[in-house]
């Protein structure tokens, strides 16, 4: 049995859509971050980083943070969505870290300028705004000529999909991008998807252009 720690975020997410996926029981914990119970001492033994997700699996009594390393664990622990060795399995773990290192801390910054303080500072939300569109493109390009980022449906496509889901919040036009339409699309009809993306709580519908 899995324990998460998540709340409504596309990092938590992530998780949350990969349990679903797996068909792994889980009990989903809300810490809710506008309330600041990431500060809380019990999570902070759990994640010292004060950052969700994290999880507790009670199989061994392992405690991880850092959603990267949570589905990889997860992946491996279940057997699927990332291949056991080769090139495949490094190919998935390549557009991941993408996605940890670019898409995540890039679209975050975009959400703090131009949705929560528009006006504020016009180079910094210019600056992460064509950022957004860059990498978009990336992700155009490669779903061009692949149906999911690494070949098959995987983590590094579950670890991507919930930073896209939030397009209007980065003001990006789905329209110019229509190899992500048609991948964002396909991925939100999912039934596992759809399931883990209101987990800790439901907050409204799948965005869908």
């Amino acid at each position: 049995m899995i324990d998460l720690y998540t709340w409504t975020t596309p990092n938590g997410r992530k998780v949350s859509i990969l349990l679903e996926e797996l068909g792994m029981p889980y009990t989903a914990h809300a810490i809710n971050i506008g309330n600041d119970d990431q500060f809380a001492p019990e999570f902070l033994k759990i994640s010292p980083n004060n950052k969700i997700p994290a999880i507790v699996d009670h199989d061994n009594g392992m405690a991880l943070m850092e959603s990267g390393a949570i589905m990889i664990y997860l992946a491996d622990k279940a057997g699927q969505f990332l291949p056991r060795e080769g090139e495949a399995r490094y190919r998935v773990i390549e557009w991941l870290m993408w996605q940890m290192g670019g898409v995540g801390p890039m679209l975050g910054q975009v959400h703090h300028f131009l949705k929560f303080n528009p006006g504020k500072a016009p180079y910094a939300e210019e600056r992460y705004a064509k950022e957004a569109a860059r990498l978009y493109g990336v992700l155009d390009e490669r779903l061009a000529g692949s149906a999911y980022l690494a070949g098959d449906y995987s983590i590094a496509d579950m670890a991507t999909w919930p930073w896209i889901s939030r397009y209007e919040w980065q003001q990006i036009d789905l329209a110019q991008f229509p190899n992500v339409k048609r991948w964002y699309t396909e991925i939100a009809n999912r039934p596992a998807v759809q399931k883990g993306y209101h987990v800790p709580k439901a907050v409204g519908e799948i965005p869908m252009p």
